[in-house]
């Protein structure tokens, strides 16, 4: 049975890529009658009805998937977030990194506006630079019309199925405007994945880019921990995994428990204490988070 990969979804369709040739399908009723879903970026295997035409029958188990945009198999996100108009906001990158984590989902800094710093923000940026590459995140900085750009980004593209994510003002579109001219592309495709025009159809799609798959949506603005217990927020910050082994309780919170390794490191500055407090800030957001039925 012939597999590949849903590269766009719109109106009930699904276009399965296969070996070069993009293939229009159904789903089968069977997965309406399970509540599933097929998504973009799904891997499936599909039947032929006639030259371009098929029905899925099977979705692949899936690495990961996001609900808003509803996409599957992630490799990589690219945060966007701007130096200045809106400034840097480091509890909404950690909100952002923390749930990009538990999604195992890489992410990537993309610092935008650099050319708006004065001298005393460059300063304050150079320590959170460090402090974040310290974690293991990496960090990009664009300013307007970088003509370096493409040569910092296309690397990052290759072999990887990426999505952009921050909020809004942030620089999101001209990012994205940045990345898809340069594949000679039409301008209704551009439009669309700029949000532009009052009746264009919003859909999530996948569009070659550099050697790798871009998911042609702005993304996602915000983040939830709906779906996270409060047992696992730890793992998903890197710099509090290579302490925690040491903490005298196996289980851990990190928060009010004697001869903690994650607090002994903030008291010592080997954790930042602004990561720490955020910590707790999403911790008793879990905690008083109300329960689903």
């Amino acid at each position: 049975m012939p597999q590949g990969q849903i590269r766009k979804a719109l109106s009930g369709f699904y276009y399965v890529y296969d070996d070069g040739k993009m293939i229009q399908c159904r789903a089968r009723g069977v997965f309406r009658n399970r509540g599933e879903s097929p998504l973009v970026g799904d891997f499936v295997d599909y039947t032929v009805e006639g030259e371009n035409d098929g029905t899925i029958t099977v979705i692949h188990e899936r690495k990961n998937n996001l609900v808003r945009p509803p996409i599957a198999n992630i490799d990589q996100a690219i945060l966007v977030f701007s130096i200045k108009e809106p400034d840097f906001n480091t509890i909404l990158l950690d909100r952002f990194l923390v749930v990009l984590e538990s999604f195992y989902i890489e992410p990537i800094i993309c610092l935008t506006k650099s050319d708006l710093m004065d001298e005393q923000m460059e300063k304050t940026m150079e320590a959170y630079i460090k402090d974040y590459e310290q974690i293991g995140y990496q960090v990009l900085m664009t300013f307007k019309d970088d003509p370096d750009f493409d040569a910092k980004i296309a690397p990052l593209l290759k072999d990887k199925t990426t999505v952009l994510a921050g909020q809004s003002g942030v620089g999101k579109s001209t990012l994205l405007n940045t990345i898809l001219p340069s594949l000679d592309l039409k301008t209704g495709v551009i439009s669309n994945a700029l949000g532009r025009g009052k009746h264009t159809t919003r859909h999530v799609e996948l569009i070659e880019v550099c050697g790798g798959l871009l998911a042609d949506t702005p993304g996602f603005s915000s983040f939830e921990f709906d779906l996270m217990e409060k047992e696992e927020l730890s793992n998903c910050f890197p710099d509090f995994v290579e302490k925690q082994d040491a903490c005298k309780f196996r289980e851990c919170l990190h928060v009010k428990e004697p001869k903690c390794a994650v607090k002994e490191a903030v008291e010592s500055g080997e954790i930042k204490e602004y990561r720490y407090k955020h910590y707790l800030q999403f911790f008793d957001e879990i905690v008083e988070r109300k329960p689903r039925y």
